[in-house]
């Protein structure tokens, strides 16, 4: 925590402030969370007391650190409910996509009516979409119906995650990309608020294509 501490900038604690990291944030830049998790590696203890600090700086590192094999449900199910703003609920989301619990957490958790929640969920299916076939196409394919009938009347930051998992979706391979392509066409534009923020949620649609132009 003093290292934390040490490494924290007002600059940084200004700009995460808008990010609604809360009054606890030391203002740690993620290059400097990235040398402390190189030099810490893999500890889950270490983690559930950064987690208990309360402190979101620790909070990050320590979905950085943790070990995904020693999550369990119980443990994942309350450190959700204490995902209190839109970063760390991806670095969470990052962590629990490679637990054994990825599926059945996605699964609760693209149904929350909480935001943050809601979100967690989403950017999990994202992220095994990406990592590889934890998800075959028909899922996918029906998960963009899903997103295409719901996303409009879904929570602020749950549509900004269900925009991306198209993106992630349509990115997949060329048969998802039509898909995608069609579903985000019909959806139109996605309004997300970020707050006092810089962020965007993106036209998901161009990036795809976009995606795909570099990858030619």
């Amino acid at each position: 925590m003093k290292s934390l501490e040490s490494m924290g900038t007002e600059q940084n604690r200004k700009v995460y402030a808008r990010h609604s990291y809360g009054p606890t944030t030391f203002g740690v830049s993620s290059a400097n969370l990235g040398k402390l998790q190189k030099a810490l590696r893999v500890d889950h203890a270490l983690a559930r007391e950064l987690w208990a600090s309360g402190n979101s700086d620790a909070r990050i590192l320590a979905m950085m650190i943790a070990d995904p094999a020693l999550a369990t449900a119980k443990e994942l199910d309350a450190l959700v409910k204490e995902v209190h703003f839109p970063a760390l609920a991806g670095y969470f989301a990052r962590f629990v996509a490679k637990s054994k619990y990825a599926h059945s957490k996605m699964e609760a958790w693209m149904k929350s009516k909480n935001d943050l929640t809601g979100e967690t969920g989403w950017t999990i299916l994202s992220q095994l979409t990406l990592a590889g076939n934890a998800l075959d196409d028909g899922y996918l394919s029906n998960t963009l119906n899903t997103i295409e009938k719901s996303i409009h009347t879904a929570p602020n930051r749950t549509r900004h995650a269900m925009n991306m998992a198209i993106v992630a979706i349509g990115i997949r391979n060329s048969k998802l990309q039509n898909l995608a392509l069609g579903a985000a066409a019909r959806i139109g534009k996605v309004e997300v608020d970020h707050g006092k923020t810089g962020c965007k949620t993106p036209d998901a649609a161009a990036y795809i294509r976009k995606t795909a132009a570099r990858r030619k």
